[in-house]
């Protein structure tokens, strides 16, 4: 099964961009997350329409971030990553005819609901100065 990434990748390049003088060309991002640049724009593009992050063209342009990390929840950026599907779990059909199938979808429906909102409030509650704050105690301990 593939995994979608991407959210844990963003959140690396972030503290990363918090600790840059300078701005970050995607290609060294792109780098940095072993893909290429294309990419890195692409991604981006949504944190820079949400607000997170902005960039600047030419020589000595690339991304920087936009606001505080105090005010990016990663809640926030899950959203800006158009909210990347959570589970391999899904419904055979989504409308079946037999009672049974119906019953079973329901409770794994709910099942799964639950647990999206539980990871939604999770998220929520965290934002880029407390990731910052776990690698700077991570550091420390090295």
């Amino acid at each position: 099964m593939r995994y979608d990434s991407r959210l844990p990748r963003v959140l690396h390049v972030l503290l990363h961009l918090d600790q840059m003088d300078e701005p970050a060309t995607s290609s060294q991002i792109g780098q940095m997350l072993n893909t290429n640049a294309a990419v890195v724009r692409r991604t981006m593009a949504g944190l820079r329409t949400r607000g997170y992050v902005q960039s600047t063209k030419g020589h000595g342009g690339g991304w920087t971030l936009a606001m505080p990390l105090t005010q990016i929840t990663l809640l926030g950026i899950y959203e800006a990553l158009e909210s990347p599907t959570l589970f391999a779990l899904g419904q055979a059909d989504d409308a079946p005819s037999c009672l049974m199938e119906q019953a079973a979808n329901a409770a794994t429906g709910h099942a799964l609901k639950q647990a999206a909102a539980h990871f939604h409030e999770a998220l929520a509650n965290v934002t880029m100065a407390d990731l910052a704050d776990d690698f700077a105690t991570r550091l420390a301990a090295r």
